[in-house]
């Protein structure tokens, strides 16, 4: 068994609506059916017991190795903790190669699953050993490592409960939530609307402490300290106990409370000066209570108790604490819901203060406790105080974290509990944090948790507010990029800052922000991160979706233009038209329940479409009385249709009409696929809400010229000759093409064309024998890139499409795109046409305005 090629799809895709990997798979004739391997399952569950029941998969079609890889990578996941269940595995046209997909939470841990799964499967096959605890725990630090925090994961699952999309921009804990210019973004528990003056006020504990005073909440004494002599005469004028912190320092790092002698100050200040600048400060006698204010409002509090463990008068303090330290809530770092406790100098000088080291055996219930501060980075745990907060020790922290000028805020405060106002019990805030932690409210040690993420999301986001901005999804065989053009043309018209891509580049706000085939994912999540998008269009070709899935969760509109047989059948298992139709289905699929697809009526195979969308639809053809659109519209549905010379988009008894004669790129209704493109625009116009002035105004506005559509039936006049560009390229566009030269008046006719490598040859083929009837001479040139054939070869089977072709007189092969177009150029007489099926789009259109501009 070899793994051939390991590729992540990071939105939906042909499979599933999941991230997931998709392995392509080779198994030699044995391996097609584990039956055919003696002692090949017992091996596999002698080595990894919990892999589950391996089905066959249909009745007759045998467990290959390919669904073992499949079962293991998905079984090894769950058993390391993530949140995955999917899985598929499907046997390709070719001999003994599978398709296997399963579902990932992080990629990471996904391709080092399918890895660990094929070790698996190589030691079953060998009688070697494998460790399947080892492996399991291997993904599960390695899923610690890769995911969100839970403070930052919190909010994501808020956003995500609400229909939000996010994405995650870095590594870390920086999170874009909505797209474009309606997006926000937060780092950990920071939203992008704090400043960093904020920050860097609550980093300062001294000016952190002028500030609430003035506010008038109660704060303890103190200043801060150069040295330990220093501080030493602060904590005589202050008087004792005190507490010695890092003047800029977050999350309780060297913070030491209750120090009394002279030797805990000299340690507590080691600790704090590794953080920067020291302070001391007044002890404030009581607990330590943190209150969480997200905008406005107090959203959650906890009693924070330092890290400690109780004796049973057996076991040594080390012991007690490792025992501790087993409970699976507790791990390093932030991870988890609480943190290991440590025995570092910090914990053994607070023994030494009860006459105890860690090899000491406290007595039965005795209580010892291992560090003064009790933040749960430390060890310490959390009890929920929520519900008993008095209002008036809510407002001082309100008032505090207003005062510092941030959106979300920890307030940190001592006192002997919170039922009463702070002044009455002579307690106080002694820190404000940026940016706090979430967990201690999230999954309170003790107590219930609280809803911190979904108050987070409600401070972003109003009520009814998901963040996004209007997608439009294109794909189809042919007219996806006009349409693309037409529909963004019209956002623009309504006053929208639109981004679109396609497969000439991508645009925002009118302006080219990259060139190149941009069709992708990539490049359509690039769009919805630009601040300025209010509308998106983008162009949805196969190879992004095969490669990587959409670039978007959910789409408003999707469009299918059309379905053909032209369109790069033979390439990564999709050989038939309804595989391709099924591909291009995953648009539809994935439109929101309150958006729409639209369709073309007239093509079954994206009329049976309407079935998978979970919207409605909106259905096109130019035949208002096609069985499809006829049964639509009597169910009072939306259809656009043709009527004579004129556009009709019907519901109900409502009819809107618009003259064809006002749209340009349909030469009064001439051309026919330019009118099919029409009608798709105008039904996503439609279902976008755009109202109907501006629809027929954009549409009497759109150019059918190279600057506004580049290579899509581009029409020039050279010395009294009628030119046409086009990046027609499959056999549906051919016949597309002659249709509309053929209402075009012309006494000769040419035709230059070349063939992309990447076809199969019988496509290739039939692109001249459809020319072959049309045209009176034929330029044959070769692309610029061959796409994996030999030299010559495209050329070879153009020429053999050509045999017995009735109208065709001359055929010319010719090496060179621009030299091709030069010589039909050359040949052209006023009255004849040429229409040249371009390659570099960009390149040969510059060439030809050149030469039409020269005359």
């Amino acid at each position: 068994m070899k793994l051939t090629r390991i590729r992540a799809l990071r939105g939906p895709n042909l499979w599933s609506r999941h991230t997931c990997i998709e392995v392509v798979v080779s198994c030699d004739s044995n391996e097609d059916a584990i039956e055919r391997l003696p002692g090949f399952e017992a091996g596999l569950r002698a080595l990894f017991p919990t892999i589950g029941e391996l089905h066959p998969v249909a009745l007759g079609h045998p467990i290959s190795l390919a669904h073992v890889l499949e079962k293991a990578a998905v079984a090894l996941q769950t058993q390391a903790g993530c949140a995955v269940n999917f899985g598929h595995t499907v046997r390709t046209v070719d001999d003994g190669v599978y398709q296997v997909v399963f579902q990932y939470s992080e990629e990471a841990v996904g391709r080092r699953a399918a890895a660990l799964a094929e070790e698996l499967i190589d030691a079953s096959l060998a009688g070697t050993a494998f460790d399947a605890l080892a492996a399991i725990a291997e993904l599960r630090e390695l899923d610690e490592s890769e995911r969100l925090g839970p403070s930052t994961g919190a909010i994501v699952e808020a956003a995500a409960a609400r229909g939000i999309p996010f994405r995650r921009l870095t590594r870390g804990s920086l999170v874009q939530f909505g797209w474009g210019a309606r997006q926000r973004r937060i780092q950990a528990a920071e939203l992008d609307s704090t400043s960093g003056v904020a920050e860097s006020i609550a980093q300062d504990k001294e000016l952190t402490k002028q500030l609430l005073n003035a506010a008038g909440v109660p704060v303890p004494s103190g200043r801060p300290v150069t040295d330990v002599d220093d501080a030493w005469a602060a904590a005589h004028e202050i008087g004792f106990p005190v507490v010695v912190k890092p003047q800029d320092g977050n999350q309780g790092k060297g913070v030491t409370v209750n120090v009394t002698t002279r030797e805990q100050l000299a340690t507590a200040h080691a600790a704090a000066a590794a953080y920067g600048e020291v302070m001391v400060e007044k002890f404030l006698p009581g607990f330590d209570f943190r209150l969480l204010v997200v905008g406005d409002k107090l959203v959650a509090a906890a009693r924070r108790d330092p890290p400690h463990v109780i004796g049973d008068g057996s076991r040594t303090v080390r012991q007690l604490v490792d025992a501790v330290n087993l409970d699976p809530r507790r791990g390093e770092g932030h991870a988890t819901s609480l943190t290991k406790i440590r025995l570092d100098d910090i914990a053994v000088g607070r023994l030494e203060a009860q006459g105890l080291t860690p090899t000491s055996m406290p007595e039965l219930g005795q209580r010892v406790v291992l560090r003064n501060n009790a933040n749960l980075s430390t060890g310490g745990t959390a009890t929920d105080v929520t519900d008993t907060v008095h209002p008036e020790v809510a407002a001082r922290a309100i008032d505090a974290a207003q005062m510092v000028g941030l959106h979300i805020c920890g307030v940190d405060m001592v006192c002997e509990n919170v039922v009463r106002p702070l002044e009455e019990q002579h307690g106080g805030v002694v820190e404000v944090n940026a940016a706090p932690g979430l967990r201690m409210h999230i999954s309170p040690s003790f107590g219930r948790g609280r809803a911190v993420g979904e108050a987070v999301m409600d401070t972003l986001f109003a009520a009814g507010d998901d963040g996004r901005v209007p997608v439009v999804a294109v794909t189809g065989t042919n007219g996806k990029t006009t349409t693309a053009r037409l529909i963004n043309h019209m956002l623009a018209s309504s006053g929208l800052r639109t981004g679109m891509t396609n497969t000439d580049g991508v645009w925002v706000d009118g302006r080219q922000t990259d060139s190149g085939d941009c069709s992708g994912p990539k490049s359509a999540r690039n769009v919805l991160l630009h601040p300025d998008v209010e509308a998106a269009v983008f162009e949805v070709a196969r190879g992004g979706v095969l490669r990587e899935g959409l670039g978007f969760d959910y789409c408003k509109v999707a469009v299918v233009t059309n379905i053909g047989s032209g369109d790069h059948l033979g390439l990564n298992y999709i050989t038939t038209v309804e595989d391709l139709a099924v591909l291009k289905r995953v648009v539809v699929r994935n439109v929101m329940p309150d958006g729409h697809a639209v369709l073309n009526a007239a093509d079954p195979h994206v009329a049976a479409m309407a079935a998978s969308c979970p919207g409605s639809v909106i259905f096109f053809a130019a035949d208002r009385l096609h069985p499809v659109m006829a049964t639509h519209r009597a169910q009072g549905r939306r259809t656009v249709h043709i009527d004579q010379d004129t556009l009709v988009a019907a519901e109900g008894s409502w009819r809107e009409r618009i003259p064809l004669r006002d749209v340009q790129i349909t030469r009064n209704g001439s051309i026919g696929f330019q009118v099919a493109n029409v009608m798709a625009a105008v039904a996503a116009g439609w279902a976008l809400g755009l109202d109907w002035d501006t629809i027929r105004s954009a549409l009497a506005s759109f150019k059918n010229d190279p600057a506004g559509v580049p290579g899509r039936f581009n029409v020039m006049d050279f010395r009294g000759a009628t030119v046409i560009a086009d990046y027609g390229h499959n056999t549906d566009a051919m016949r597309a093409l002659v249709a509309a030269v053929d209402t075009l008046p012309s006494q000769r006719r040419s035709v230059v064309i070349s063939g992309a490598g990447d076809r199969r040859d019988c496509d290739i083929r039939d692109q001249t024998a459809i020319l072959g009837e049309a045209f009176d001479d034929v330029i044959l040139y070769q692309d610029a890139a061959q796409r994996g054939r030999a030299d010559g070869e495209v050329m070879a089977l153009l020429r053999q499409g050509l045999e017995g072709a009735r109208r065709t007189r001359s055929i010319d092969e010719i090496r060179g795109e621009f030299i091709a177009i030069d010589a039909a150029l050359d040949r052209l007489r006023p009255g004849d046409l040429s229409l040249i099926l371009v390659d570099q789009v960009e390149e040969a259109l510059a060439h030809l305005a050149r030469r039409v501009a020269a005359g």
